[in-house]
């Protein structure tokens, strides 16, 4: 069965570094992560367009490149979460999370019972096909999900104490593009108020036992919030490293055209 690497790595209290699968349908791009050396990918259901299949096709991909494939699922639903960890996801993103009651609600969703109440819809693929008995896999399963709590709110900030005392919580991730719209401060990242505002929830996730994580835009914002005390950080996505290395590309390869054409 499949190891949560993520998970081991942020237990022995490493910083762990993945990037985001929001735009390219394509099972390979987790491959060239796992090899570039990413922990995790993040692979979006909120914002991104992906189907089904598609992210299932990704998650087997990566479980097989053995990088961690967590999924943000579109809002928080039994039926969202639970077809995902069944195709095999290693964790589970919740956006826009604010309420403590329906916070332990999806908490229960994401591991078997007696400490959840997920539904057994194991199969084959899922273990490798091992052989298994049910109590093996189940205990398995609910060591290596992981779940991940967004908090992109001007209230969820505010109730942090509380939905981080929720049970069964691992990482609270800062949505900073929502978090700067509700402090009043849009595309400010830098902004006094948003540095202080993500501070105090690392200085809260310390406390309460929870790993502190960001989805940063940019390789320099994710090298930022890191050395700031983030231990679960994304550097941006698929299609923005595509274009970033694409214009660096084509800017190295315009000096010689230049340089030739003032011989």
């Amino acid at each position: 069965m499949y190891i949560n690497q993520t998970r081991e790595r942020l237990a022995r209290g490493e910083t762990v570094f993945g990037c985001g699968l929001q735009v390219y349908r394509s099972a390979e791009i987790p491959r060239a992560f796992a090899a570039a050396g990413f922990d995790y990918v993040f692979i979006d259901m909120e914002h991104g367009a992906y189907d089904l299949e598609t992210v299932q096709d990704m998650i087997a991909a990566c479980n097989m490149a053995g990088i961690t494939p967590i999924v943000r699922v579109g809002e928080l639903l039994y039926s969202l979460v639970a077809r995902l960890l069944d195709a095999g996801a290693q964790g589970i993103i919740l956006p826009r999370v604010e309420d403590p009651k329906l916070l332990a609600e999806a908490m229960s969703w994401m591991r078997f019972p007696p400490v959840g109440k997920r539904g057994y819809g194991v199969n084959p693929t899922m273990v490798s096909y091992e052989g298994h008995t049910f109590a093996e896999i189940i205990e398995h399963q609910n060591r290596n999900t992981v779940s991940v709590v967004q908090f992109e709110t001007r209230v969820a900030m505010e109730r942090a104490d509380e939905l981080l005392s929720v049970p069964g919580v691992d990482i609270a991730m800062v949505g900073p593009a929502d978090l700067s719209i509700s402090l009043g401060v849009p595309g400010d990242f830098e902004n006094p108020l948003m540095i202080s505002t993500i501070g105090a929830l690392i200085e809260k996730c310390n406390r309460h036992g929870v790993v502190p994580g960001i989805q940063t835009r940019s390789v320099a914002m994710a090298k930022a919030w890191a050395e700031r005390g983030m231990r679960f950080v994304g550097a941006g996505a698929e299609h923005g490293l595509l274009l970033e290395k694409a214009k660096e590309a084509v800017s190295q390869l315009n000096q010689v055209r230049i340089a030739a054409t003032t011989r």
